[in-house]
């Protein structure tokens, strides 16, 4: 795969790029790209590990009981100290040893004394005067537990030992793990305060167009700017950090000026990309001197998609005006793109068989919004390139390859970015075979029908 598409021939138009090679110019633009950042732990949700989790103490860093009762030395029955105290808490200092066959009541997750074998559940436990047995119906309690050194010679009955789940130094998550509230509380838990984190990317967002209304009813031959409320949203789901959205009107000077003056790491044009009279994008990039990555795609909507690099670690995505057209082009080009810089590893492909046949364009890649029902995808209908109804509804979009595939045959599904990310998404049927967003996405996926867990 060449690094870009080669200049055109004086007069001529540039051939489109394949699809799956446009992902891969985009993926590759910024190889190496992302800056470290270290976070406090309340500010990394929702980034990425620059560096290895290691852990920085053993977990758990003491054995401790797994249950409230009593902890045990020896086989019983057992002598109970009198006093009536309400025995070892968590959160306390190390007890004094206990002695062969006494107890001492226990909590959850308090330190277990030196000479402890077992601890036995409060509700397996019958205490009779000073001494405790056990419930004659209650499991049998296994002994062989030796906590010297820290160190078990077989698991004592409900005693997490020391170092169970990890010891000091033991690799935990690798770089490129993203940050979710359960790697929080593991790094928490294994000792960190703050985390390195990869600098989420800044983008900013250029609505290009005369005829775009911010708010109200289109009206006088305008209409409603659909693209500015979604992809600023759409962008953070896809872990960008989103510096601002701003509409420009069709003037190739107020373009130019945007652009060049911007400090995103990518900056994201709506329209103009074509060659039509108000089209302003090609000349403003020509202009200055910036390099395209990638002029035009073989793929149905969104074919006059852009990538370019604009000066050195500086990117710019042109999506097409039309509201799924543009959204092909954000999947296509920015998505892997900002999964680069954001040092997010690449997501295994989602295949899923059709319930149907998909129909393809006879030599471009289409793009289609589909559900899942149960196993299978349906593709949904209001899929034209200037609609969003049908993506609104959509689990994903599946790509189709040229002629298209029969029903039963598997296709890539490009989910979209709030279902790999983790915000909700249901799997209960809805509009048009469609789910709901109500569970937490990515982690109830359909297998294919080989039965592969997919991504």
């Amino acid at each position: 795969m060449t690094a870009h598409q080669p200049d055109p021939a004086p007069g001529t138009a540039p051939s489109p790029c394949a699809w799956q090679d446009a992902r891969g110019i985009a993926a590759a633009a910024a190889k190496g790209a992302g800056t470290q950042v270290v976070r406090p732990l309340a500010d990394s949700l929702g980034t990425v590990l620059a560096t290895p989790l290691e852990a920085l103490t053993d977990l758990p860093s003491f054995d401790t009981s797994a249950m409230d009762g009593w902890a045990l030395s020896g086989p019983g029955p057992w002598r109970l100290d009198p006093g009536g105290s309400p025995g070892i808490l968590a959160g306390r200092a190390a007890p004094p040893p206990l002695p062969d066959g006494h107890a001492v009541p226990i909590a959850t997750g308090a330190r277990v004394p030196a000479g402890t074998t077992a601890v036995l559940r409060r509700e397996h436990g019958e205490v009779r005067g000073r001494g405790l047995e056990r419930d004659p119906g209650g499991e049998p309690v296994p002994w062989l537990y030796a906590n010297a050194g820290s160190r078990c010679t077989a698991p004592g009955q409900d005693i997490r030992p020391r170092g169970q789940e990890c010891r000091s130094g033991d690799p935990l998550l690798p770089a490129g793990t993203p940050v979710t509230p359960a790697v929080l509380g593991l790094a928490a838990a294994a000792g960190y305060d703050e985390l390195p984190t990869v600098r989420p990317p800044r983008v900013e967002v250029l609505v290009l167009g005369d005829e775009l209304l911010a708010s109200g009813l289109p009206r006088d031959g305008r209409i409603r700017d659909a693209l500015g409320p979604m992809l600023d949203p759409w962008l953070r789901a896809l872990g960008a950090e989103v510096t601002g959205t701003r509409h420009l009107g069709d003037r190739p000077g107020v373009l130019h000026d945007a652009v060049a003056g911007s400090t995103a790491d990518l900056v994201v044009t709506t329209g103009g990309t074509a060659s039509g009279p108000v089209d302003h994008l090609h000349p403003v990039l020509h202009r200055m001197g910036a390099e395209l990555l990638v002029d035009g795609v073989a793929v149905r909507p969104g074919h006059p998609m852009l990538l370019a690099r604009t000066a050195p670690a500086r990117y710019l995505a042109g999506l097409p005006g039309n509201p799924l057209a543009a959204v092909s082009a954000l999947l296509t080009l920015a998505a892997p793109l900002l999964r680069t810089l954001a040092g997010r590893a690449p997501c295994a492909p989602l295949v899923a068989p059709a319930a149907l046949r998909l129909d393809g364009h006879p030599s471009d890649t289409r793009l289609v919004p589909v559900a899942f029902r149960e196993e299978e995808v349906v593709p949904l209908r209001f899929a034209g390139p200037a609609m969003l109804r049908g993506v609104a509804i959509a689990d994903g979009l599946a790509v189709v390859p040229p002629g298209g595939t029969e029903a039963g045959d598997e296709v890539e599904i490009l989910e979209l970015p709030w279902h790999e990310t983790g915000s909700p998404v249901s799997r209960a049927s809805g509009q048009d075979g469609s789910r709901a967003q109500t569970c937490a996405a990515g982690w109830a996926r359909p297998p294919t029908r080989s039965g592969r867990q997919p991504g």
